[in-house]
């Protein structure tokens, strides 16, 4: 995984705020790069780093094998859920309609300058191969073959 695409995912974690959740996919969707699964692989090997319980599951669940972590800090939070946390066989989930993260214009604007940086790490360099004319560029040792 490429370090500015990590980079980016963490950046957009950092901003969602406490009590507020944002799933893999809106994450990848603020981002316009990736997937839910490209986001979950940042999160599963970097995500210790930020606050790694506000990035769900677009169900409402809490990142796999860590729901009792998770749901200790959406108490403290305060985070919206649904369903019965306590007892012998707890099921509950994150409210999404009520905890989704819904930026601000100044939140956007945060969002989109990680979002450029990201696509400008993309892009390649200028003087790339497909810059040069045809004309000046060399001929590979034994020709293209065919």
């Amino acid at each position: 995984m490429r370090a500015e695409y990590v980079e980016a995912v963490l950046d957009v974690v950092e901003l969602i705020p406490a009590g507020r959740v944002l799933s893999y996919g809106d994450i990848a969707a603020l981002l316009e790069s990736g997937g839910p699964r490209q986001v979950g692989a940042v999160m599963s090997h970097h995500g210790s780093a930020v606050t790694w319980w506000r990035v769900i599951r677009a169900g409402g669940q809490p990142p796999l094998c860590h729901d009792a972590g998770a749901l200790v800090h959406y108490r403290e939070e305060e985070t919206g859920l649904r369903g019965e946390t306590g007892g012998e066989h707890p099921s509950w989930r994150v409210d999404m309609a009520a905890a989704r993260w819904n930026p601000t214009e100044a939140d956007f604007d945060l969002v989109d300058a990680i979002a450029a940086r990201l696509h400008t790490a993309e892009e390649p360099p200028s003087d790339t191969a497909a810059d040069v004319p045809a004309h000046e560029m060399s001929e590979p040792h034994g020709g293209l073959g065919a």
